[in-house]
């Protein structure tokens, strides 16, 4: 859908959980002109929620929508940088109004501030992450995560699970992987995605030597996406792929499990990279740092992760619609 008063998209922004930095980035974000002006941000949060950052930052939420989630009604104990299940609650319900409004049609996409996992759980509310909750609220079977930034992107074939659990490869799911990547950097501008597949074992495991996973399970998904017009390669060995694609041989890896992937993307860089969920109907950004409960309130946030995911956003929501 597009805007009907300006050709820019709609898109949603949550603030995550309010006693962390998520208000805080949000503020920042939006009183950056060259942010602002891209799009018609939608808050989705409590209004009341801004009010100690406000005074802390002394910046106003000026000429953005807010629509009021009605969740921390009672702030009396409330405090930042302070674990609280109340939070958790509310940050998840934030998410699943700019879930809703994705769906329906309200918003182009939607952008998450961080919310913390042990205060989600605290509520009552099983929780493993923000990709796999709204995948299930759009009903979609399986969801991926893909971390992004200018210089390279990577696609996770698992993420929060146990690295046992991780090890238990299969085919369809690799090439699935391989599939979904693809789509997904061709909405952020590249035309034929140059994929690197990693391995699994040290060394791509070294002809069998490390183990047989690579041959049997990662070797066939790379040949059943070529057969199908994708540009990958590999099994390649995990620790030199990254940095033979950081410096430009690649567009996007396929990491095996969760550490595989994000440790070097954030050593790449690690205020520039956005966390996109891919599996499901609707664009999801999202930063790809936590709620930083140490410096809630201490005007130390870095909104440079959000601005990031908010440009990501518009960029995958203004090629969707086209």
């Amino acid at each position: 859908m597009k805007n009907s008063t300006r050709d820019v998209p709609t898109i949603a922004v949550t603030i995550g959980d309010p006693a962390g930095i998520g208000p805080e980035i949000v503020l920042k974000a939006l009183a950056d002109p060259q942010i602002a002006n891209v799009a018609k941000w939608i808050v989705i949060g409590d209004a009341l929620a801004f009010e100690a950052v406000q005074r802390t930052v002394s910046i106003p939420l000026q000429a953005n929508e807010i629509r009021e989630a009605g969740i921390m009604n009672d702030y009396a104990s409330f405090a930042l940088g302070k674990l609280d299940a109340r939070c958790g609650r509310a940050a998840l319900e934030y998410v699943r109004i700019a879930t809703e409004m994705c769906l329906e049609g309200l918003a182009d996409a939607m952008v998450t501030a961080p919310l913390n996992k042990q205060a989600v759980t605290a509520s009552g509310c099983p929780f493993s992450g923000h990709t796999e909750y709204i995948a299930e609220l759009c009903g979609a079977k399986e969801s991926r995560m893909l971390l992004s930034n200018e210089k390279l992107s990577t696609i996770h074939v698992t993420t929060h699970v146990s690295l046992r659990k991780a090890c238990e490869l299969t085919t369809a799911r690799i090439l699935r992987t391989i599939e979904l990547g693809n789509d997904a950097m061709k909405l952020l501008g590249h035309e034929l995605p140059r994929i690197a597949v990693c391995g699994l074992n040290p060394h791509a495991g070294e002809h069998g030597l490390f183990g047989p996973e690579d041959a049997e399970y990662i070797s066939p998904a790379i040949e059943a996406a070529q057969k199908k017009g994708i540009a990958c390669s590999g099994p390649l060995p995990g620790d030199t792929i990254f940095l033979q694609s950081a410096r430009g041989a690649y567009d996007l890896v396929v990491a095996m499990y969760h550490d595989q992937g994000h440790i070097p993307m954030k050593l790449i860089d690690f205020e520039g990279t956005v966390n996109i969920s891919l599996g499901i109907p609707i664009i999801r950004t999202s930063v790809d740092h936590g709620t930083a409960f140490d410096i809630a309130g201490k005007n130390q946030a870095d909104a440079r992760s959000i601005k990031q995911a908010m440009r990501f956003a518009v960029r995958m929501a203004t090629r969707k619609t086209r």
